[in-house]
């Protein structure tokens, strides 16, 4: 099996809690029609640079029945700004429009092999994966993005065609592994696309 999940496979289940003081599992969001999970954190600035596109994303896409699920799994070890208690006070702070989930033990972001901060998996109805990568082609400054493959995914998803690119690679940092360099990644990651 590929490091990272692959295209037609299930989501996978998870039970994490949030910063809104709640715990959620997959099965929380059976109300929406798709799913987007991605995997994000706090300090990457690939991630800070596009956050306010993202919201719009969201923003746009959850009266369409589209559930959005941010997951931050970086060690608070490697990088102290992705504690559960920083990510508490950035929602606060900003208001984000998605469910803030902690995979502290970072066995969520194994499972379903994040690589990078933002990394998104978009799931249709039956919650099989439909789409896999980068939400913009430059999301350290979004003014500079040429193209939105997220939106895109999710357009089509809606109009019930097939997705015209389901695999990009994530543009971002890296995801950070506990006990390892800020800059380590398991030996079977790798590009979604080469």
């Amino acid at each position: 099996m590929a490091f990272t999940l692959a295209i037609g496979e299930k989501a996978i289940d998870f039970n994490l809690p949030a910063t809104d003081k709640q715990t959620y599992s997959l099965s929380d969001f059976d109300n929406f029609d798709g799913l987007v999970v991605f995997f994000t954190c706090n300090h990457c600035p690939y991630v800070t640079g596009s956050d306010e596109l993202t919201r719009q994303v969201v923003e746009n896409y959850i009266p369409k029945g589209i559930g959005f699920i941010a997951i931050n799994s970086n060690s608070k070890n490697t990088y102290e700004e992705d504690s559960f208690e920083n990510m508490i006070g950035r929602m606060n702070e900003f208001h984000f429009p998605w469910t803030y989930l902690r995979d502290e033990s970072q066995s969520i972001a194994k499972a379903y092999g994040a690589l990078r901060t933002p990394h998104f998996y978009v799931f249709d109805n039956d919650r099989k994966l439909i789409y896999s990568g980068r939400e913009v082609d430059n999301p350290k400054d979004t003014s500079l993005a040429t193209v939105n493959n997220l939106t895109n995914a999710l357009d089509e998803f809606l109009d019930g065609k097939p997705i015209t690119v389901p695999l990009t690679n994530p543009v971002g940092c890296n995801v950070k592994w506990d006990g390892k360099d800020p800059h380590w990644m398991p030996l079977d990651a790798c590009d979604l696309v080469r």
